[in-house]
């Protein structure tokens, strides 16, 4: 019990470790507050007129399409229009219709709308007896939100392999490994005070972020934690891997650089390209990330299935990471 209060208090001198308790935390709420980012406005048409040289027939007419900004003269129009800021169409009367006034560096979209909207215009009376159905628009970053969450709940998990491997190579640096070699402490009283903190905490980190965003049912928020679980275990026991094999601060903390990158990457890679590629996929499975992602995204989207086998195959990750760092132990203390 007191080696455990000896690493709790450790903790409060590691601001590395703090942050990464901490940043999942903020970002969580940041997507929950702010919510989904919905980017439909950037597609409405803004045009351009003189004032008092259109219609107000004409102006009323092009607000049913997107907004109408009167300027007192052409050429403070043609400025705004030649703003490479903006998408602004230029409008004027032209006889009995209209023509357009574009820049040339407008988006795609906009320059068929600019070329379009005269013949659309003369078409007025025709087009008031077409039946027009609006369709809800839907969000557009709506799916990506949850890609967001699913990342923001991997680094939570992956504090308990940041603070286990800091803290194990800050005890050799400062010389407290050769101490806790000669106390009458057992290899697995060992493991469990320095697994524990750091698979405490990565656990109430992962769980702060998920009460912010998700909203789940019983049996969904039974399934998210034992996913929590099993991937802060393993996240915990590679940082104790780590901390093991790195001989110095610098090369623990390459180390632990290079496994975030691998646990964050390798999950997005497969989400977004092995649609129908079964054997990326399943090479995909052997970082345990992989697993913890798919099982986050299919509870994001009211499915369990896919879950409980992930479930499965972070189990056997916790064995076979447990198995790997007793083996590597045994090794270097017979060579030692």
């Amino acid at each position: 019990m007191k080696g455990l209060i000896y690493q709790l208090k450790s903790v409060r001198k590691d601001k590395f470790c703090i942050m990464s308790f901490l940043l999942p935390i903020v970002v969580a709420m940041a997507l929950h507050f702010i919510g989904s980012i919905d980017l439909s406005s950037l597609s409405g048409y803004h045009f351009g007129v003189v004032a008092g040289n259109v219609a107000q027939e004409t102006e009323r007419w092009l607000l049913r399409y997107g907004t109408v900004t009167a300027y007192q003269t052409k050429e403070e129009l043609v400025l705004a229009v030649n703003d490479p800021s903006t998408n602004l169409i230029g409008v004027e009367m032209n006889g009995n219709g209209i023509k357009t006034i574009l820049s040339g560096d407008e988006m795609a979209m906009w320059r068929q709308t600019a070329i379009t909207l005269p013949s659309l215009y003369e078409q007025r009376e025709t087009v008031t007896q077409v039946d027009v159905q609006i369709l809800e628009r839907p969000d557009v970053l709506e799916g990506f939100q949850y890609i967001f969450v699913g990342m923001t709940l991997i680094v939570a998990m992956f504090m308990g392999c940041t603070f286990n491997a800091m803290n194990i190579i800050s005890e050799k640096e400062e010389g407290v490994a050769l101490i806790n070699e000669i106390l009458p402490m057992t290899p697995r009283q060992y493991v469990i005070q320095k697994i524990f903190i750091g698979f405490i905490f990565g656990c109430l980190s992962a769980g702060i972020a998920t009460a912010f965003c998700f909203r789940l049912s019983p049996s969904g928020m039974a399934v998210m934690l034992v996913l929590i679980i099993l991937s802060a275990f393993v996240a915990a026991l590679i940082g104790l891997l780590i901390g093991r094999i790195s001989e110095g601060m610098m090369v623990g903390v390459v180390y632990i650089k290079i496994v975030m990158i691998v646990f964050m990457a390798i999950p997005m890679l497969k989400y977004l390209t092995t649609a129908g590629n079964k054997v990326i996929a399943y090479i995909c499975y052997l970082i345990p990330s992989s697993a913890t992602f798919e099982g986050i995204m299919d509870l994001a989207n009211d499915g369990m299935a896919i879950a409980g086998k992930d479930i499965v195959i972070l189990a056997v990750h916790c064995v076979i990471w447990f198995l790997l760092y007793l083996l590597i132990s045994k090794c270097r203390k017979d060579n030692s």
